[in-house]
Protein backbone atom coordinates (compact mmCIF):
# COMPACT_ATOMS: atom_id res chain seq x y z
CA UNK A 1 0.00 0.00 0.00
CA UNK A 2 1.70 3.10 -1.06
CA UNK A 3 1.57 6.61 1.21
CA UNK A 4 -1.53 8.83 0.05
CA UNK A 5 0.62 11.35 -0.59
CA UNK A 6 1.04 9.60 -4.23
CA UNK A 7 -2.53 10.44 -4.82
CA UNK A 8 -2.43 14.25 -4.38
CA UNK A 9 -2.16 16.41 -7.83
CA UNK A 10 0.91 18.34 -8.58
CA UNK A 11 -1.91 20.96 -10.21
CA UNK A 12 -3.87 21.96 -7.30
CA UNK A 13 -0.83 22.21 -5.11
CA UNK A 14 -0.84 25.78 -5.24
CA UNK A 15 -3.95 27.48 -3.52
CA UNK A 16 -5.18 29.25 -5.79
CA UNK A 17 -5.11 26.57 -8.32
CA UNK A 18 -7.28 24.45 -5.62
CA UNK A 19 -9.23 27.40 -4.84
CA UNK A 20 -10.39 28.29 -8.72
CA UNK A 21 -11.30 24.34 -8.78
CA UNK A 22 -13.34 24.01 -5.30
CA UNK A 23 -15.13 26.90 -6.41
CA UNK A 24 -16.43 24.97 -9.81
CA UNK A 25 -16.82 21.80 -8.18
CA UNK A 26 -20.62 21.92 -7.08
CA UNK A 27 -20.98 21.92 -11.39
CA UNK A 28 -21.55 25.32 -12.00
CA UNK A 29 -20.33 28.17 -14.66
CA UNK A 30 -18.78 31.39 -12.73
CA UNK A 31 -17.79 34.59 -15.17
CA UNK A 32 -14.06 35.33 -14.06
CA UNK A 33 -14.95 38.45 -12.47
CA UNK A 34 -17.31 36.38 -9.96
CA UNK A 35 -14.86 33.80 -9.53
CA UNK A 36 -11.61 36.56 -8.79
CA UNK A 37 -13.64 38.00 -5.90
CA UNK A 38 -14.76 34.56 -4.17
CA UNK A 39 -11.96 33.14 -3.84
CA UNK A 40 -9.76 36.82 -3.46
CA UNK A 41 -7.02 36.84 -5.41
CA UNK A 42 -5.71 39.31 -8.15
CA UNK A 43 -6.54 38.97 -11.75
CA UNK A 44 -3.07 37.83 -12.95
CA UNK A 45 -2.81 34.97 -10.83
CA UNK A 46 -6.58 34.41 -11.39
CA UNK A 47 -6.03 33.92 -15.57
CA UNK A 48 -3.23 31.96 -15.42
CA UNK A 49 -4.55 29.79 -12.60
CA UNK A 50 -6.97 29.22 -15.27
CA UNK A 51 -4.80 28.64 -18.23
CA UNK A 52 -3.06 26.07 -16.59
CA UNK A 53 -6.11 24.15 -15.49
CA UNK A 54 -7.38 24.70 -18.87
CA UNK A 55 -4.22 23.05 -20.21
CA UNK A 56 -4.97 20.16 -18.31
CA UNK A 57 -8.18 19.91 -19.65
CA UNK A 58 -9.60 20.60 -15.73
CA UNK A 59 -11.77 23.61 -17.02
CA UNK A 60 -13.23 24.48 -19.39
CA UNK A 61 -12.98 28.36 -20.85
CA UNK A 62 -16.06 30.00 -22.23
CA UNK A 63 -15.39 33.51 -24.06
CA UNK A 64 -18.12 36.00 -25.29
CA UNK A 65 -20.40 39.69 -24.63
CA UNK A 66 -22.80 40.77 -22.42
CA UNK A 67 -24.37 43.55 -24.38
CA UNK A 68 -20.99 45.12 -25.78
CA UNK A 69 -19.01 44.18 -22.70
CA UNK A 70 -16.32 41.02 -23.13
CA UNK A 71 -17.15 38.14 -20.69
CA UNK A 72 -15.07 35.16 -19.62
CA UNK A 73 -16.92 32.04 -17.67
CA UNK A 74 -14.89 29.20 -16.34
CA UNK A 75 -16.43 25.55 -15.37
CA UNK A 76 -14.78 22.23 -14.29
CA UNK A 77 -14.80 19.54 -16.59
CA UNK A 78 -15.71 15.70 -15.59
CA UNK A 79 -12.20 15.90 -15.15
CA UNK A 80 -11.59 18.49 -13.32
CA UNK A 81 -14.18 17.26 -10.62
CA UNK A 82 -12.70 13.88 -10.69
CA UNK A 83 -9.12 15.44 -10.04
CA UNK A 84 -10.31 17.36 -7.27
CA UNK A 85 -12.19 14.48 -5.21
CA UNK A 86 -8.74 12.61 -5.63
CA UNK A 87 -6.68 15.43 -4.05
CA UNK A 88 -8.87 15.66 -1.47
CA UNK A 89 -9.52 12.43 -0.86
CA UNK A 90 -6.00 12.19 -0.76
CA UNK A 91 -5.96 15.07 1.89
CA UNK A 92 -7.98 12.95 4.05
CA UNK A 93 -6.42 10.10 4.19
CA UNK A 94 -2.61 11.93 5.27
CA UNK A 95 -4.94 14.05 7.92
CA UNK A 96 -6.55 10.64 9.24
CA UNK A 97 -7.72 11.08 12.59
CA UNK A 98 -5.92 14.47 13.12
CA UNK A 99 -8.53 16.30 10.70
CA UNK A 100 -11.78 15.33 12.83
Amino acid sequence: MSHPRHDLDPALMTPVRLSLLAALSDDIELDFASLRDLIEADDSVVSKGIAHLEKLEYVKVTKGYVGTRPRTWVAATAKGRRALERHMGALRAIMGDAGS
